[in-house]
Parts: C-alpha cells; sequence; structure tokens
C-alpha cells in the first residue's frame, strides 16, 4: 500500500488499534517506512517451517510501550518455539488482524492486517511483519512452497477475526448467523489448504491450529468454529493442532477463565507467554517431533 500522510496516518492508527479484535488497543509509534523486518531462523539447519495466520501465531501483545511495535522480533509466538525445539529455520508470515478473506485477497475486509471496518489502513501500512512480502499472504505462501523445497512444515491459524468482524456488523447477532459464518470460514480454509496442496505442490506436514476458548463455561462458538477449522483440515489430508483441548485443563481449574489461569492477559485475547508454549506443544504431538 502507498504510503499516507503521518499526521493522518497517526490519527487512523490509535482509531485502528482501538477498534480492532485481535489486535489489542494501544498506541504504539510508527515503523520506519520499508524496514526490514528482523529474523527469527537462526538454526541454520536449512529446514524451514512456514506459519501463517493472525495475531495469535505472530505472537502479538496489547499495551506495549511504542517502541515495542516498531521490531517484529518482540512479538514471539508458538511458531518461534516450535522452530526452536524442532531445529526449524522459522518464516513466521503471519499478519495482526488477518481474516479468512484477506488472507486470499489483500484487498478484502480484514480487522487490522491490511486495513479495518470504516478504515483503509492496517498493521502492514505502520509495522514490519516477521517477514516482508507483497500482496496477500497466501500468494506469499504459494511463492515459498513453490521455491523453497526444504519446507517441513506448515501450520495455518485463521477464522478469529471473521468472528470479531461478524460480531461486530452484527451479522452474528442469532446462532444462525454464527453458523453461517463458521460455514464461511470453513470454506475459505478449505480453498487456503487446498491452493498449498495443488497449487503450491505441498505433500508435507500440515497442521491447522484451533482456537482456545476465553471462557471454557460457555464455549460454544469456539467450538463451532473449530469444527469448521478441522473439517476443512481433513478435507486436505492436514492434521490439527488442537489449541482448545491445550488451554483446557488450565482454564477448568481456574474455573472456566483463560485470563485466570494466566494464559491470556486481563483485557486481552492474546496468549500470554504460557500460552503460547501450551500452543507450540499443540503443534508439535499433531506433526511429530
Amino acid at each position: 500500500m502507498p504510503a499516507r500522510p503521518v499526521s493522518r496516518a497517526r490519527h487512523l492508527l490509535v482509531v485502528l488499534l482501538a477498534t480492532v479484535g485481535l489486535v489489542a488497543a494501544g498506541s504504539p509509534a510508527l515503523a520506519e517506512p520499508g524496514r526490514a523486518p528482523a529474523e527469527h531462523d537462526t538454526n541454520g539447519h536449512g529446514r524451514t517451517y512456514l506459519a501463517l495466520g493472525d495475531s495469535v501465531p505472530f505472537g502479538f501483545r496489547g499495551s506495549q510501550p511504542p517502541e515495542v511495535y516498531a521490531d517484529p522480533a518482540n512479538f514471539v509466538g508458538y511458531p518461534e518455539l516450535v522452530a526452536d525445539d524442532l531445529g526449524l529455520r522459522v518464516l513466521n508470515a503471519s499478519c495482526p488482524g488477518e481474516t479468512t478473506e484477506s488472507f486470499i485477497d489483500a484487498t478484502a475486509q480484514s480487522n487490522g492486517c491490511q486495513n479495518s471496518l470504516g478504515s483503509d489502513v492496517g498493521h502492514r501500512d505502520f509495522f514490519p511483519l516477521h517477514v516482508d512480502y507483497e500482496g496477500s499472504q497466501l500468494d506469499y505462501a504459494v511463492e515459498v512452497l513453490q521455491q523453497e523445497p526444504r519446507v517441513r512444515v506448515v501450520t495455518l491459524q485463521l477464522g478469529a477475526n471473521d468472528g470479531f468482524l461478524c460480531v461486530r456488523t452484527g451479522a452474528c447477532s442469532t446462532p444462525e448467523g454464527f453458523r453461517a459464518l463458521a460455514a464461511r470460514v470453513g470454506q475459505n480454509v478449505d480453498r487456503i489448504l487446498a491452493t498449498l496442496r495443488e497449487e503450491a505442490c505441498y505433500s508435507g506436514r500440515l497442521a491447522v491450529v484451533t482456537y482456545y476458548a476465553l471462557d471454557y463455561t460457555d464455549p460454544a462458538a469456539t467450538q463451532l468454529l473449530n469444527a469448521a477449522l478441522a473439517a476443512a483440515a481433513a478435507r486436505n489430508g492436514a492434521v490439527v493442532a488442537d489449541g482448545f483441548a491445550a488451554f483446557a485443563p488450565r482454564a477448568l481449574a481456574a474455573g472456566g477463565s483463560s485470563i485466570a489461569a494466566g494464559l491470556v492477559p486481563p483485557a486481552d485475547v492474546h496468549p500470554t507467554e504460557e500460552g503460547q508454549r501450551l500452543l507450540a506443544g499443540a503443534v508439535e504431538q499433531a506433526v511429530g517431533h
């Protein structure tokens, strides 16, 4: 996207970060345009792990000091933990606020990645991702898989931002509306996985990571979304890394709350370091050690 005037950009960024779902509130400083992102892949083993998705695999945390957002190396998600554990070079292409639709088409509605409701600016206008690419995340993934023969693991976690947008627009105000949302997410994830398998000709280990619940005493919406993700995974020869089950014992021991269990910070939806470690364990169990 072309750069915008800084004065307008600062105002829109504050609005953006105050309203998006999986991009928590804050007012970070603007990143220097064109800055190359830092890399976490220092193992040098030659085998690559491609991580795809939204702010959860990105490792996003809200309410950080402004300078933190300028350096993606400050955000460590489960992909970096998995890569360290399994001796893999990681390419973490995830983007905070990505939806299943914006993952496919960079001009589609996101929840803070390329744009937000009521705004044409997003995270990518101001801050670097873990890896630098133009266009959609899907296009980047296909390019990597076609050009990099040593990709050994691919993970995908998407769909929560579709849900947040659905709630904010009122389309999920009824059970029927949320079921329609889950079906649409499933169709989009099915398309994404099929593209990775067929167009990118990737036949290796592919895992879809499901979402944890914030409240395990009322997890119906999360389970409906996760069921759609799992069905898409099954149709495309992918395994499921069960993020829902990873959080459940700790959350239930704390009265059902992932926040009370220390797995999600108060007033946030993103995992803590402990939560990211549990998700990493789920991925490693799914793809094998």
